[in-house]
């Protein structure tokens, strides 16, 4: 009876069901909207040089494409669906993070007209970061993570925003933890921003904050 019957049972909101906890949408891409061959992750992780570059080139083509109208943002948000779908396999996570793509998807972070394309690109380098087991010397982390923070600052508001852009700073500043222990000498381009400590920081105080009202 002491063990069906806890103290905690009376103070500790459950999990399941809780409204107040967001829960990822599954992604789903078309394929008859994608514009690139479907491959998987196992085969795109099997990709020859050639095969695999002319692969990356078609893509940083589409998403550097300017979203002339409504068709055109699908068509993007369909392909970042799509790369959200293989960035959860390890050895093709570090060939994107480390490859021409990532630079695109910062710059696409940084200026897509449409938030819920730059929320999809934070979503896309957010599980890259997670998934990625090496990271190359020379990858932009510091860039992407000064992006986030800026963004992040200037829609602080914004509690929707903050929920797409969070978890994806969160990630970098871990992956770029664990990379600097691997490393004698940590990179310039890894290099954390101040700022972004300062906005974690405000963005706990002020959970705790609302917590508390």
């Amino acid at each position: 009876k002491e063990l069906i019957y806890t103290e905690s049972d009376l103070i500790i909101t459950p999990i399941i069901d809780n409204p107040k906890i967001m829960k990822p949408m599954p992604v789903r891409f078309d394929l008859k909207t994608l514009h690139i061959p479907a491959h998987s992750a196992e085969k795109l992780s099997s990709l020859k040089d050639m095969d695999w570059n002319d692969f990356l080139r078609q893509i940083c083509t589409l998403l550097d494409s300017v979203e002339k109208n409504t068709g055109a943002a699908r068509s993007k948000l369909n392909l970042l669906h799509y790369l959200c779908t293989v960035a959860v396999h390890k050895e093709v996570a570090s060939k994107l993070m480390s490859s021409q793509l990532f630079p695109v998807l910062i710059q696409q972070l940084r200026a897509a007209a449409n938030w819920d394309i730059r929320a999809k690109v934070a979503r896309v380098i957010g599980l890259l970061a997670l998934y990625t087991s090496e990271l190359g010397e020379n990858v932009p982390v510091s860039e992407a993570i000064t992006i986030l923070t800026e963004l992040i600052r200037e829609n602080f508001r914004n509690s929707k925003l903050k929920q797409c852009l969070l978890p994806t700073l969160g990630e970098l500043l871990y992956l770029v933890a664990s990379q600097k222990e691997k490393k004698e000498h940590p990179r310039e381009c890894w290099v954390v921003p101040l700022a972004a400590y300062t906005v974690l920081m405000r963005c706990l105080r002020e959970g705790v904050r609302l917590f508390h009202c």
